[in-house]
């Protein structure tokens, strides 16, 4: 019997309430036992609720403490690079949330420094969702044959004025507004790296931004084209302020193969062709799912000694493709 892996948390902000509820669900193996923020009534807070034992006011004095066997890094971007030496100067492996540092050449010096010290692997959730696994397994299956064209859309009318004139993706992650690098470096980057993990390494050809919502300091619009090593075309397109979507963005796919077609189109994911399939998802039970998906496979890795689907030189490369388009 597996002995139960003790975890630091470190944050307590709005993207906890989806880490902590995948930490329980795999209790058996895993348990969070301390947490630490800079909002000391936040950590409190978030504590109570899921039952954490320790409550720290730094990383530093978690891990003075002792107890832990890993971190779960759930910070803001800017904080990651110096949490994580942190925790390689104590020998403890690390979740890190996406992205691993603000700029790619941050991150590729935090990768190459701790290669080798400590185990770490990219909280990187998106391609766990269960309706992306069902379409990289029909992919594998040659269901459609080779990809010739793809496409992934993600609109919604978030940043434009409700009935009581909010925004409603700001009201819910009011910190978006304040990034310079916000749609791509904040949301697109889980499409990003969802589309390598359906289709391969892919190549930048043109990327535009734009920015329409005056609360905004970064873009809030994004057209931008891939390609495949094959040479197929892949076009992702994303804009938060579409009139007639809805507030929340529900992400749309269409993989045209040789043989059949693959589509996301709200909660229904066909395949049509040679080999047809159709499977509807809650969306909202996936999106939980894909966040205790990602944390067990951390767990189950560090146990098994495989390697990590979401390793730094695995994000180092959506890093770099992110970098392209903003460059």
């Amino acid at each position: 019997m597996r002995p139960l892996l003790r975890v630091g948390l470190v944050g307590a902000g709005w993207v906890t309430q989806h880490h902590l509820p995948a930490w329980q669900a795999i209790g058996d193996r895993a348990r969070v036992v301390a947490i630490t923020d800079p909002d000391a009534a936040r950590a409190r807070e978030r504590a109570e609720v899921f039952g954490i034992a320790g409550v720290f006011g730094s990383l530093p004095e978690m891990l003075a403490a002792g107890g832990i066997d890993a971190l779960d890094i759930a910070a803001p971007r800017e904080a990651h690079a110096g949490l994580v030496r942190l925790a390689a100067a104590h020998g403890v492996p690390v979740l890190c949330q996406k992205p691993l540092a603000p700029t790619l050449a941050e991150a590729e010096s935090l990768a190459s420094e701790v290669h080798g010290h400590i185990r770490l692997m990219v909280h990187e959730n998106w391609r766990f969702r269960p309706v992306y696994r069902l379409a990289a397994q029909w992919l594998r299956e040659g269901r459609i044959g080779t990809v010739l064209q793809a496409q992934m859309t993600l609109l919604s009318s978030g940043l434009l004025p409700d009935a009581q004139g909010r925004l409603p993706a700001l009201a819910r992650q009011p910190f978006i507004a304040t990034l310079d690098r916000a749609l791509v470096m904040e949301i697109l980057i889980h499409h990003i790296d969802t589309l390598r993990f359906l289709l391969g390494e892919l190549q930048l050809v043109q990327a535009r931004l734009g920015r329409a919502c005056e609360a905004m300091r970064g873009e809030d619009r994004a057209a931008i084209s891939f390609e495949t090593s094959d040479g197929a075309p892949v076009h992702l397109l994303a804009n938060l302020c579409v009139h007639g979507e809805p507030p929340a963005p529900l992400d749309a796919l269409l993989l045209i193969g040789e043989r059949g077609t693959i589509r996301l189109d709200g909660n229904t994911l066909h395949c049509s062709g040679a080999a047809p399939a159709e499977q509807v998802f809650d969306l909202a039970a996936g999106y939980a799912a894909s966040y205790a998906a990602t944390i067990a496979h951390f767990v189950d890795a560090l146990a098994s000694g495989q390697a990590f689907e979401t390793d730094p030189q695995d994000n180092l490369r959506t890093l770099a493709l992110v970098e392209n388009i903003y460059r």
